[in-house]
């Protein structure tokens, strides 16, 4: 089964068209090699893929006739993705809310003081040594 088909039908990506795209980007190997979209895969293949900022690891154990599925991913590939990565995910999120939230918008003039006396006062700190 080609390279773009099985990861549409073990559904990591959404279309076979995004798969294209990752295949065209570099963002996908097989077995270490870079490989194009219609590049065969066959059980005991590892694939590694950049999806998400999070570099994916998984092995081929059986291929599907056609797209399966959510429950029936798990007869099809074996997920060998280290735990850091998806903390590394986590705390990415983390970060990206801790100032600001979703939604809020742009800065207003008091945040804008705040951050301005923020730097004055750090930069007063370095002034009195």
């Amino acid at each position: 089964m080609r390279i773009d088909k099985y990861l549409w039908c073990v559904r990591y990506y959404k279309t076979r068209n995004m798969v294209t795209e990752a295949c065209k980007k570099n963002h996908v190997t097989v077995n270490g090699q870079v490989a194009k979209p219609s590049k065969e895969v066959f059980p005991t293949d590892k694939i590694t893929f950049r999806k998400d900022q999070i570099t994916q690891i998984i092995t081929v154990l059986d291929i599907p006739e056609n797209r399966v599925g959510a429950k029936l991913v798990d007869i099809y590939r074996r997920n060998d993705t280290p735990a850091e990565a998806y903390q590394h995910l986590e705390l990415l999120k983390l970060s990206k809310e801790h100032y600001r939230k979703n939604g809020t918008g742009r800065p207003t003039k008091k945040d804008r003081r705040d951050i301005d006396e923020f730097g004055n006062e750090i930069k007063d700190d370095d002034n009195v040594d």
